[in-house]
């Protein structure tokens, strides 16, 4: 495609333009087969109408002094050449008329010259609330519509909502000197949103506020850890349209009923949408739409999903229907499941049939260290490596396959290449994803140069023993939970069958591990909350998490090989790290094996991870939110597995072995309840 627009070499704007036209048209006429760099593309229905037509006119010889015209538009938008001797595009959107302009820098995300726009605006509208509802928000509104149909992606959206969280900072001492004169912006609706009691993670929760905003919804967030009165009271004072519940525990599943059932007393009837890692339409129908009949409940499995739900439920011609729907479809899956029997054999059956490890023939390896021990300041350079990259992108709604740019050189040729390896409806993906990763990459390297504290580990190597369905660790009884599912194998697994029991004789071991990836990360990130910048504040916060898994994975082999010793010649890849080719497991707390979040409190007390600086919330979970603990198993045999669903009396019996109330465990183990 390349010699098409080869009379214009150097002045690439125009060429891509050139190429963008010629496909469109030449793809509808039967065209399958081009070389192009899908690096370099251009989406033909963003080229000025204007520029469109002089390109098309030269394209498909409309006209006879079609080659003049574009002659002369090439050489107004020229590049030029930098001292570095790199070529730089010359901005021609700058001149197009004011409400394009800023358009064009909202979907782009460009907020370098919104003031000087802006400062243009303000002669031209009357008022400054007139542009946020009329330039800005069409802006907007075609931001959401192109996130809609797939044409933007989530990296794209928050540069865009920021870009517009500046403009309205520009206007905002307009906008206050306005409201003395009645000026007062138009949203399509204001939405409630917050992270329930207990519950500290809020990624999702800012997801789906950016998203929503971009929709032109008016947000209140309430942040995280919000108990159920403080939610109703805002509610009562800011009377929005929605409220959104959001929770990544299990326990948050019980406060988000708790929240419907003081929502039901209050007499509120507007309606409460659900979402977090785990919630799902079935605990949805069965838990939360019963404690609340006045007001329609609705599952929102993801962020891109919460524009159409929104406006599905403010939809006055289509409300009555779509709740209909909905709470037609809970009504069946409430009937589905009432019909539905898990079976389960007893507690005592489930311990009689463990998973069965010939404890005489083990000689468990003796820890070269023993004890606590701390690790402060672990360098980020160090960890880096151990980034699983698939994780990443998820957080930000992109395919885990993207994660092969970090594969690839930074050279351009190079990333053309990779983004060519794609089907081409993923390749405008792949750019973007690819540009996400460069500015994460950016973001650690400021890391590693500003040589910050943010991560930091506490881990022991203790003997241990199991008795029952519990582990004794230096002293202190962990209680686990058995498999109890009926399955082919006749097997029914629980932590404590790896490690050796106390009537063997046999003296075991077991390590414990307490990771954050984000102490003291907080300045950082509320620096960027008060510039409005959220792409930063999420990027980091992804980024964060990353760093906490990664340094979990690198402490693990650190335990292995050097401090308990026991797998000293162990030489693997990250790829076999990754793949977990290594000997022995590291189940972490709230994961299947180990669901119950209040075991964070033993390990809490056992590590002293406050010296780390994590803290937990009345749920066990941990603060900074980048943190993992958990547990190394050296055994060979060692093996994760979930737990599943649990009866009754197992509740009964684990709640009596931790201490507990049963009524307060359940809260924890609702997941597993069959």
């Amino acid at each position: 495609m390349s010699n098409l627009s080869f009379s214009f070499r150097g002045n690439e704007p125009v060429r891509e333009m050139m190429h963008s036209v010629f496909l469109y048209h030449a793809i509808a006429a039967g065209l399958d087969m081009g070389i192009v760099n899908p690096g370099q593309s251009v989406i033909y229905e963003e080229i000025p109408a204007d520029v469109r037509e002089l390109i098309e006119d030269t394209v498909l010889n409309r006209r006879e002094d079609a080659t003049e015209r574009l002659m002369a538009y090439a050489e107004k938008v020229r590049g030029v050449k930098t001292e570095e001797g790199a070529a730089t595009r010359t901005e021609e959107w700058r001149q197009l008329p004011l409400e394009e302009r800023l358009a064009h820098a909202l979907v782009r995300g460009i907020g370098d010259h919104m003031e000087e726009d802006l400062a243009e605006a303000l002669k031209v509208y009357p008022r400054a609330v007139d542009i946020i509802d009329q330039p800005l928000m069409e802006g907007m509104n075609r931001v959401g519509d192109l996130f809609g149909s797939g044409k933007m992606f989530l990296p794209q959206v928050v540069k865009a909502a920021r870009t517009m969280k500046k403009a309205v900072a520009i206007l905002q001492p307009v906008i206050e000197a306005e409201k003395t004169t009645g000026g007062v912006s138009q949203k399509a609706g204001k939405i409630l949103l917050a992270t329930v009691k207990g519950d500290v993670h809020d990624i999702g929760k800012n997801i789906v506020s950016i998203i929503l905003a971009c929709n032109n919804y008016e947000i209140i967030d309430l942040g995280v850890m919000v108990p159920p009165e403080q939610i109703i009271e805002a509610v009562k004072r800011e009377q929005p349209d929605v409220v959104g519940l959001s929770g990544l525990i299990t326990p948050s599943l019980e406060e988000m009923a708790v929240v419907a059932a003081e929502m039901e007393k209050a007499g509120f009837s507007l309606p409460l949408m659900i979402g977090g890692a785990t919630t799902s339409k079935l605990h949805t129908a069965l838990k939360i739409e019963p404690k609340y009949s006045q007001g329609a409940v609705v599952y929102v499995k993801d962020a891109s999903q919460s524009p159409s739900a929104v406006a599905s439920l403010l939809n006055a011609d289509h409300r009555d229907a779509y709740i209909r729907k909905v709470r037609d479809e809970y009504s069946l899956l409430r009937a589905q499941r009432s019909q539905k029997s898990v079976k389960l054999v007893s507690l005592q059956e489930a311990r009689e049939h463990p998973f069965r490890i010939d404890w005489e023939s083990w000689q468990p390896p003796v820890p070269r260290t023993t004890g606590r021990t701390v690790l402060n300041n672990i360098p980020v350079s160090e960890i880096i490596p151990f980034i699983d990259w698939k994780f990443f992108f998820h957080t930000w709604n992109l395919s885990a396959r993207f994660h092969t740019v970090t594969r690839i050189d930074r050279c351009e040729s190079c990333r053309a290449a990779w983004v060519a390896s794609f089907r081409e409806e993923e390749r405008e993906k792949a750019v973007e994803a690819a540009r996400l990763y460069d500015d994460a990459r950016d973001i650690l390297r400021r890391f590693e140069t500003e040589r910050v504290d943010y991560i930091r580990a506490v881990f022991g190597v203790y003997e241990a023993n199991s008795h029952h369905d519990s582990i004794l660790i230096d002293g202190t009884s962990f209680p686990f939970l058995r498999q109890q599912k009926q399955n082919e194998q006749h097997t029914w697994l629980c932590m404590s069958d790896f490690i050796a029991p106390q009537a063997s004789g046999v003296t075991d071991y077991i390590g414990t591990f307490a990771v954050t990836g984000g102490a003291g990360a907080n300045r950082l990130l509320q620096r960027y909350e008060a510039e409005a910048d959220a792409f930063a504040s999420l990027l980091v916060k992804s980024l964060l998490d990353r760093l906490a898994e990664a340094a979990t994975e690198w402490l693990h082999a650190k335990v292995r090989r050097e401090y308990w010793g026991y797998a000293p010649e162990e030489n693997l890849t990250i790829d076999e790290l990754f793949a977990v080719k290594y000997e022995g497991i590291r189940p972490a707390v709230g994961y299947p094996s180990i669901p119950d979040q209040t075991v964070n409190f033993l390990l809490h007390d056992l590590l002293e991870s406050g010296e780390i600086g994590i803290s937990l919330t009345e749920n066990g979970v941990m603060y900074p939110n980048a943190s993992v603990s958990g547990f190394f198993f050296a055994h060979p045999q060692a093996k994760y597995f979930a737990v599943g669903e649990i009866s009754e009396e197992q509740v009964a019996d684990y709640a009596r072995r931790r201490g507990s109330d049963p009524d307060r465990i359940r809260k924890f183990l609702l997941a597993n309840l069959a």
